[in-house]
């Protein structure tokens, strides 16, 4: 969802990539969430850390985005001009009926959208600002 967001509303200004700890799948009720916010992530891959580390790729920014129980779980990235950890909760993690899955997961990509569009404000410098409107 961050990378979906940070992309979007980027515009531009950052090329964002997500990973996991561990090899997965898209989760369907996080892709009809984003797909409820008009951003369609199904065709999304999904990748590992340690994919992007081996892919020797170097960042300004890495943000994570685990809970708090994971939180240290987080590798370190070579390279990297700063890291920022966003504690949200795992979809993965909700249980109970899709419909209950997809309210709570509406929540958490609310709350991801939110905390970047606050971030890219922070970071975009006010002249950038004034030239996109």
């Amino acid at each position: 969802m961050a990378e979906a967001f940070l992309n979007q509303l980027g515009k531009g200004k950052f090329i964002a990539e997500s990973a996991g700890l561990e090899p997965g799948k898209l989760n369907p009720v996080v892709v009809e969430a984003m797909k409820s916010a008009g951003i369609d992530i199904s065709h999304n891959q999904t990748k590992t850390v340690d994919e992007m580390i081996a892919r020797g790729n170097r960042y300004n920014y890495v943000i994570t985005v685990c809970d708090e129980s994971n939180a240290e779980r987080c590798p370190l990235f070579p390279g990297v001009s700063k890291t920022i950890h966003w504690s949200f909760e795992d979809p993965s993690a909700i249980t109970g009926s899709f419909e209950e899955k997809i309210n709570k997961t509406k929540i958490i990509r609310d709350q991801i959208r939110i905390r970047i569009e606050s971030w890219l404000h922070e970071t975009t410098p006010k002249e950038d600002l004034w030239l996109q409107r």
